[in-house]
C-alpha cells in the first residue's frame, strides 16, 4: 500500500491541472475579496464593528479555494477513464478498493497544499488589500477561527471531489454537479428551506469558516454532517466501482 500510496501522490503532481486549478482559485478569491473590501471602504461611516467584519470577510473569502479542490480531485480520478489508463491502474493496484483508497489519501495532500496556498493569501489580504481602500485590519480570534476552517474545507474539498469523480467516471459531469451542487443547488436549497439545506454539504462548510448566514449549524455537528456527506459517497463510490465495468 505504501508503494501504491507514492505512486498515487506523484500522479497529483502530473500536469499542471493542479496550478492552473489553484490559480484560477486564488484569482476568484481576489477578486471576490476586493470587491468586498470596495463596498466596504464606499460606506458612509467605518465603526470598528464593521471593520473586524471586513477583515473576517476578506479572510473568509478565500474559501472559494475548496471549489477548485474538489474539482481537481475530480479530475484526479476522471482523467484515468478519459485516458483509458484507469484498468491499468487498477491492475497495478492490486485491487479496485486499494486504488480507491490510494487516491482518496493522496488528495487528501493535494487539499492540504491548496489549502495552504489560500490560508497564505488570506492571512496577508488583510494587512496587504485592505490599506489599499484606506482601511485597517482588525484581526481577532474570530478572523483565526475563520482562518482555520477555511484550512479545513479546503482540504476536505479534494476527498470529496474525488469520490464524486469515482462515481460519475466522466469528467464533464463530475465538474458539472461539483459547480451547481456548490454554486447554485446548495445554497438556493438553503434559502428556500434553510431547515433542511443547513444540512447540505456546501452550507455545512459554511458553518466550518464561520459565514455570517443566522442559520447554520454549530462547527462540531457541521463537521459530523461533511463526515456523513464523505462517508455516504464513500459507500456508494465502493459499490459502483466493484459492480462497473472499470472501462
Amino acid at each position: 500500500m505504501r508503494d501504491l500510496l507514492a505512486g498515487e501522490l506523484d500522479k497529483t503532481r502530473v500536469g499542471r491541472t493542479w496550478l492552473i486549478l489553484m490559480a484560477a482559485g486564488l484569482l476568484l478569491a481576489v477578486i471576490t475579496v476586493l470587491s468586498l473590501i470596495s463596498d466596504a471602504a464606499d460606506a458612509k461611516s467605518v465603526t470598528a464593528a464593521a471593520t473586524r467584519s471586513t477583515t473576517n470577510d476578506t479572510v473568509r473569502y478565500w474559501m472559494t479555494m475548496h471549489l477548485f479542490s474538489a474539482l481537481f480531485g475530480a479530475l484526479f480520478v476522471t482523467r484515468e477513464y478519459t485516458s483509458g489508463t484507469i484498468a491499468r491502474s487498477v491492475l497495478l493496484s492490486g485491487g479496485r478498493g486499494r486504488l480507491l483508497t490510494a487516491k482518496a489519501v493522496a488528495s487528501l495532500a493535494a487539499g492540504a497544499a491548496f489549502a495552504l496556498a489560500a490560508v497564505v493569501f488570506a492571512a496577508a489580504a488583510p494587512w496587504t488589500l485592505m490599506p489599499a481602500y484606506g482601511l485597517h485590519a482588525a484581526w481577532t480570534g474570530t478572523t483565526t477561527r475563520v482562518l482555520l476552517g477555511v484550512a479545513a474545507v479546503t482540504v476536505l474539498g479534494a476527498p470529496w471531489g474525488v469520490l464524486v469523480g469515482w462515481i460519475a467516471r466522466n469528467s464533464i459531469g463530475a465538474l458539472l454537479f461539483l459547480l451547481v451542487t456548490t454554486m447554485a443547488l446548495d445554497p438556493y436549497l438553503h434559502d428556500w428551506i434553510p431547515s433542511v439545506g443547513k444540512y447540505l454539504l456546501t452550507v455545512a462548510m459554511g458553518s466550518v469558516y464561520l459565514d455570517t448566514d443566522s442559520d447554520l449549524l454549530p462547527v462540531p455537528v457541521a463537521l459530523a454532517v461533511i463526515a456523513a456527506w464523505l462517508a455516504g459517497a464513500w459507500y456508494l463510490a465502493q459499490r459502483l466501482v466493484r459492480r462497473r465495468d472499470v472501462l
